[in-house]
């Protein structure tokens, strides 16, 4: 990622946490929904918001036929 997408990157990440917490999720479920956020970041090399419905089928299609489900969804 360039930096301004790192930037916007953190800014959703940091509102996508906070989201969670204020819905009451556990801190375990916090750091698992984080961690694919941050995962989908990574593969893609981009803000997941940029990302297609395609694109992100399509890569959790690949996760499915590669590993267990439980792996492949939050």
């Amino acid at each position: 990622m360039n930096t301004n997408q790192q930037h916007r990157f953190n800014n959703l990440y940091q509102e996508y946490l906070n989201a969670l917490i204020l819905q009451g999720k556990s801190p375990k479920t916090v750091d698992m929904y984080s961690r694919y956020l941050r995962q989908v970041s990574t593969f893609f090399d981009t803000c997941p918001d940029a990302l297609t419905a395609a694109e992100l089928k399509g890569y959790f299609l690949s996760l499915v036929e590669t590993k267990s489900w439980s792996a492949a969804c939050p």
